[in-house]
């Protein structure tokens, strides 16, 4: 046991001396002022138009009606579109703004935008050449050379990066609440946002419906987020392993992640596609309701498919690495 935490803390430094993540804080603090800022500029803009919130939902409503009926939209937008009217009609109904402009929303609107690929690559970012960056400057022959088991020193490593994933989502999330609340103020924690709410078909069910706070829902956003990030991570953990070149790692990662944010889009009619782990990483949508990329998919659904290939790519990296002659 002591040697496994002397490994871990050796691990983390070495992503620490890497700077890798100070490099993730010093862009959340380059853009997040930018996304606060266009944010603010809307909110001006819909205050400068709009005697209030209800007539911003209204024009928002009828906006994506006129899209539904144009024949140049297909068919999987409208489906999202008209899943949208139902809500924007549901909050309007009970007098309750779905985009009260603070710094609690403006997170989790971050946190939604950003599950499929902004915080994948910043996981990426330190976990894509965990092993094959020592693979290719050839330190991993002297850490193997030491009397310890190879399953403790990747266990390590996973530990580490774990560590480090954990803290990336926290991180994002203050610092777009503290540079938000600057801008729209600090409150918000207490306000009602409805959750529940099901796609059947061209139809929203509301049956569930129920509301909860800002504050639970924004916690409830960062636990299905930090399970998406670590998906990326374990299966960015197995690419390491298996490929010797850094830079193979990041670049074959990149693809994986970008990949799926295009499958989400033009995928519907391809339905094995949803056992894709990129397909399934947008799991905040189903707090809002959303229309899933591809049919049959659901919030339990894209778990099962997540754990199955962040459990199948951490014993794959186990096997390969502990059996594989890595010294030559």
């Amino acid at each position: 046991m002591a040697n496994l935490l002397s490994l871990v803390q050796n691990e983390t430094l070495k992503v620490w001396k890497k700077k890798r993540f100070a490099v993730i804080v010093l862009v959340l603090l380059v853009l997040i002022p930018i996304f606060v800022y266009a944010q603010l500029k809307i909110s001006q803009n819909n205050a400068a138009k709009f005697a209030d919130w209800r007539s911003v939902v209204q024009q928002r409503i009828t906006d994506n009606m006129n899209a539904i009926a144009s024949d140049r939209i297909p068919e999987e937008w409208k489906k999202w579109r008209r899943s949208l009217v139902q809500q924007l009609q549901y909050y309007l109904d009970r007098d309750v703004n779905p985009d009260t402009p603070n710094a609690v929303t403006f997170t989790a609107t971050f946190l939604e935008n950003s599950v499929t690929m902004f915080i994948p690559l910043m996981v990426l970012a330190i976990a894509s050449d965990l092993v094959s960056s020592e693979r290719a400057s050839g330190t991993i022959k002297m850490l193997l050379t030491r009397p310890v088991r190879r399953w403790k020193i990747l266990t390590s490593k996973l530990i580490a990066l774990t560590l480090y994933v954990s803290l990336i989502i926290p991180t994002a999330a203050l610092l777009s609440y503290l540079i938000a609340g600057l801008a729209f103020g600090y409150e918000g924690w207490g306000a009602p946002v409805f959750v529940g709410f099901r796609v059947n078909g061209t139809a929203i069910e509301t049956s569930s419906v129920h509301a909860i706070t800002q504050g639970a829902y924004l916690l409830m956003e960062m636990g299905l987020v930090w399970f998406s990030a670590m998906t990326v991570a374990a299966i960015s953990f197995m690419v390491s392993v298996l490929l010797q070149s850094a830079a193979a790692s990041l670049v074959t990662m990149m693809a994986a992640v970008i990949s799926g944010a295009i499958l989400a889009n033009m995928a519907s009619s391809w339905s094995s596609a949803k056992y894709l782990f990129n397909v399934n990483l947008n799991l905040t949508s189903y707090l809002q309701g959303t229309p899933p990329p591809i049919e049959g998919m659901s919030l339990g659904f894209s778990l099962v498919v997540l754990a199955v290939w962040g459990a199948v790519s951490l014993t794959t990296a186990f096997a390969v690495f502990t059996k594989r002659d890595v010294l030559n």
